[in-house]
């Protein structure tokens, strides 16, 4: 599946003054806030989502569309570890998922999964890195 949406739930999210965040606020716009079934986790200064069919388990993060798709997602896959050359398993996978927008729309958009074990961290039970 093609999609130009990114989903984003961490340091890429607004209010983060990190260069590649920067980047995304300049090369998309903003679609508003979303979630999506999963759980986060502190990983170090930033989080990991990992997938979760349980109702009870929403990730927080925000949507956007991508104005150069194809360019951007290679520049978030080098930023995230996980594009060509890197070692596998990568820290994290570009993957396809379906989220939900504040109004109760459904997009599938492309996000970041969390690929190492997650058994000694932290979860960060809101589902919101902003709040942790």
């Amino acid at each position: 599946m093609i999609s130009d949406r990114l989903f984003v739930y961490g340091t890429l999210m607004r209010g983060f003054d990190h260069p590649v965040a920067r980047l995304l606020s300049a090369n998309a716009d903003f679609l508003g806030e979303a979630r999506c079934g999963g759980r986060l986790y502190l990983v170090k200064h930033y989080p990991g989502l990992v997938l979760s069919d349980d109702p009870a388990d929403v990730v927080h993060g925000e949507l956007y569309r991508l104005h150069a798709r194809d360019e951007m997602l290679r520049e978030f896959d080098m930023y995230e570890a996980c594009g060509e050359g890197f070692p596998q398993p990568t820290e994290y996978m570009r993957q396809m998922m379906r989220v939900t927008l504040d109004d109760g729309s459904g997009a599938d958009a492309w996000t970041y999964v969390y690929n190492w074990p997650v058994e000694k961290l932290p979860r960060i039970a809101s589902g919101k890195f902003m709040e942790q």
